[in-house]
Formats: structure tokens, C-alpha cells, sequence
């Protein structure tokens, strides 16, 4: 069930466009990407981008039993899991954003995080985490805070433009998340 690829048209009419979240109260990982890229927004799906290692990786982390297509999006809901995106507006890189716009979003999303109360968010991009929480010297894997009561995991970019990790390092970092997501909360201090 292959998503279409859309016309250079549609491309560059896609920068108006937003993307619904996928989501609903007490997910075990609530995924967050930067902004939809130009592609995405105008098929209307997350992360369908031919060559963005999302999918493989959560099937390689073991969120999915098998690799889902990306307008099969809603199905993440029954294995726990969601979708939505530090910043709404789409854009071909996510360097287009603006330090405002990412600040704005940092704040969007960890109302949202209250609002639906995932287990954990997972930051897909080191820089715009950075940006978006003020924390300049994060780094990846859990963060020492919580945002909105979520335990807070930065993984890298899964964008097919991120040549720095492998297939592999994404399996890896993906399954350490769902095994954390998958244990207790540890008790209040």
C-alpha cells in the first residue's frame, strides 16, 4: 500500500499545508519530529519521505511487528505509539525554521505533552530539542528532566539526509527507548 509520490506541484504547494498528530491519551512513546518536510505534507502522512528511516526503525527498535507504510500512520496507536512534530509548518529542510518558531513549538509541545500524558516523548533532532528546551548542551538519549510529566528521549533525525547513522544505530537506539518506555516510572523523589 505504497503512498503516491506527489507532482513538483504538489511540492511546492505543500508549504502551506499542516499535519494532524496522530495521538491519544497515555501513549507509551509520543514521537516527535522537527517539521513536516514538503513531501510529507503533501501526501498528507508522516515521515513518507522515500528514504526516511522512521519506519524501519521503529520495526527494527520493535514498536511494529512488521514495517508500516506511512498512510498506515493510525495503526501506531494500537502498539502505543504517535506522532506529532516540534514545529506545524512544512518545509524542505528543517534548517528553514526559525529559533522563534522551534521556541513556539517547544511550548506547543509540552502542552500537548500535559494534554495527553504519554509515558515518554522522543525528540527525533538533537538541534531543534536544543533550541525548542533551552538545553544547549543535550545530548542523545534520556534527558535528566521531564516535559509535561513524560520522560524526554532525544534520538537522531531518522530524515534520509542524516547520513551519520546507520540502520543499525537506529534499531539500537530505537529499541532502548521501547524497553524504557516499557518499564515502570521510576518513584518520585
Amino acid at each position: 500500500m505504497a503512498t503516491r509520490r506527489p507532482t513538483k506541484e504538489e511540492l511546492l504547494a505543500a508549504g502551506g499545508r499542516t499535519l494532524p498528530d496522530v495521538i491519544a491519551p497515555g501513549l507509551n512513546v509520543l514521537f516527535c519530529g522537527i517539521n513536516p518536510g514538503l513531501y510529507t505534507a503533501a501526501v498528507g502522512h508522516h515521515f513518507a519521505r522515500p528514504g526516511n528511516r522512521f519506519w524501519k526503525a521503529l520495526h527494527a527498535g520493535g514498536f511494529t511487528p512488521r514495517v508500516l507504510d506511512p498512510s498506515e500512520e493510525q495503526l501506531l496507536l494500537q502498539f502505543g505509539c504517535g506522532i506529532t512534530n516540534v514545529a506545524d509548518r512544512p518545509s524542505a529542510a528543517a534548517d528553514e525554521l526559525s529559533r522563534a518558531e522551534l521556541i513556539e513549538g517547544g511550548r506547543r509541545l509540552e502542552e500537548k505533552v500535559r494534554r495527553f500524558h504519554p509515558r515518554c516523548l522522543a525528540v527525533l533532532g538533537l538541534g531543534a530539542y536544543r533550541t525548542a528546551f533551552a538545553r544547549p548542551k543535550a545530548a542523545f538519549g534520556p534527558q535528566d528532566e521531564t516535559l509535561g510529566g513524560a520522560r524526554v528521549w532525544v534520538l537522531p533525525n531518522p530524515s534520509g539526509l542524516n547520513a551519520n547513522y546507520r540502520p543499525a544505530d537506529f534499531g539500537r537506539l530505537f529499541a532502548e527507548l521501547r524497553q524504557a518506555a516499557e518499564e515502570p516510572p521510576p518513584p518520585l523523589a
